[in-house]
C-alpha cells in the first residue's frame, strides 16, 4: 500500500491509480500461474470470405505444423483445434536461464450461413497460416412424389 501526498490534483492521483493497475503488474501477477501450467491459450487471428461456390478461411497458426491441426465440420459449424508440443533441444551440461517458449493450445469455432460439403472442401497450410476451402452445400434436386 502506499500514500498519496494531499496536495495532489485529481489529475496525479488518478494518473497513480492507473499505473497501480496497468498491464504489466497484471501480467507480473499472473505470469507464474502461466508457468505452473506450462500450456498458454491463444486465439489466432481469423479471416472468413465468401464467393459464390465456398466460403474461404484463413486462419494465423505461427509455429504450428500440419500435424498439430485438427479440423472438423458439422452442418455449418466449423472448429479448428491445434496444439504444440514443446521440443526440447538441449545440449547435454546447457541449463535454460530464461523461456517464453511453452506448450500452446487452442480451439476456435465459427458457424457459416450455409452448410458446408465436406467431400468438396479441402484445407491446406503453408507458412503459418491455414487455409480452408469449404464448399457450399447445394440444394438436391427437386423431386416430384407420385400420389398413389
Amino acid at each position: 500500500m502506499f500514500f498519496v501526498p494531499v496536495t495532489r490534483n485529481a489529475y496525479e492521483l488518478s494518473r497513480s491509480w492507473d499505473r497501480l493497475f496497468d498491464d504489466s503488474l497484471f501480467d507480473r501477477l499472473v505470469s507464474p500461474i502461466k508457468s505452473l501450467n506450462n500450456m498458454e491459450a491463444r486465439s489466432p487471428a481469423l479471416e472468413v470470405t465468401e464467393g459464390e461456390q465456398d466460403y474461404t478461411v484463413k486462419v494465423d497458426l505461427p509455429g504450428m505444423s500440419k500435424e498439430d491441426v485438427k479440423i472438423s465440420v458439422d452442418g455449418r459449424r466449423v472448429t479448428v483445434e491445434a496444439s504444440s508440443s514443446k521440443n526440447e533441444e538441449k545440449k547435454e551440461g546447457d541449463r535454460i536461464l530464461y523461456t517464453e517458449r511453452s506448450i500452446a493450445s487452442f480451439s476456435r469455432s465459427f458457424t457459416l450461413p450455409l452448410e458446408i460439403d465436406q467431400a468438396q472442401s479441402s484445407a491446406k497450410m503453408d507458412n503459418g497460416v491455414l487455409t480452408l476451402s469449404l464448399a457450399k452445400r447445394t440444394a438436391g434436386e427437386a423431386k416430384q412424389l407420385t400420389i398413389r
